[in-house]
């Protein structure tokens, strides 16, 4: 395995993207294990777009527009509905800090959509992985596999680490209402420009 992927995928995942951002708000709302289930759920959420591009499935996004626009509408829709659900969750930041914790399950399936519904990252194995696999040889698809498992980890260390650093600070921010409106808000509009940029990406 070659120095340039790990400081490549390195670079890519640590990258604020949809993923940070959605760790980012498990972590202040729901604490420390929110997030580390946002960040596996992320992460999960990589699974269908590495067995898409192992299996030759990613061609067909590729070269068909119509289903590139259908997935790519798709996850623009949740983007929006995150940015709805974000803003209406007024209790997730309660001053109190006493709101319910958000069940593991959902916050793991929330994650898996996040990812799963971008298309650009299937894309992207499609464009990024062949470059480390040795052309011409027997074991290449083992070697994708072992590339996208390496993707993966490291998607959910730095993930993690986010969301944990997030947690760390999340009392002194229930601590300030109006930090807590405005936080909620920058987070619902990450989530609308992460869905308008996907949209004419």
């Amino acid at each position: 395995m070659s120095i340039a992927f790990l400081l490549t995928t390195l670079a890519v995942v640590v990258t604020p993207g949809t993923g940070v951002v959605y760790t980012l708000a498990a972590g202040l709302s729901h604490g420390r294990r929110a997030s580390v289930a946002a960040a596996l759920g992320c992460t999960l959420g990589i699974v269908p777009h590495l067995a898409a591009t192992v299996t030759g499935l990613a061609a067909l996004l590729h070269t068909s527009v119509l289903a590139y626009e259908v997935v790519k509408y798709l996850g623009v829709g949740y983007l929006l509905y995150m940015a709805w659900a974000t803003l209406r969750d007024e209790e997730a930041l309660a001053p109190s800090g006493e709101a319910e914790p958000r069940p593991a399950a959902r916050v793991i399936a929330s994650g898996v959509l996040v990812n799963l519904l971008n298309p650009k990252l299937t894309v992207f194995f499609v464009a990024f992985l062949p470059q480390f696999v040795p052309a011409e040889e027997s074991g290449s698809l083992g070697v994708m596999l072992e590339l996208g498992a390496v993707f993966m980890a490291l998607t959910f260390v730095v993930f993690a680490a986010y969301g944990t650093c997030a947690a760390a600070v999340r009392h002194r921010v229930l601590a300030r209402p109006r930090v807590m409106t405005g936080i909620r808000r920058a987070f619902a509009a990450c989530f609308v420009g992460l869905s308008a940029w996907l949209a004419v990406a």
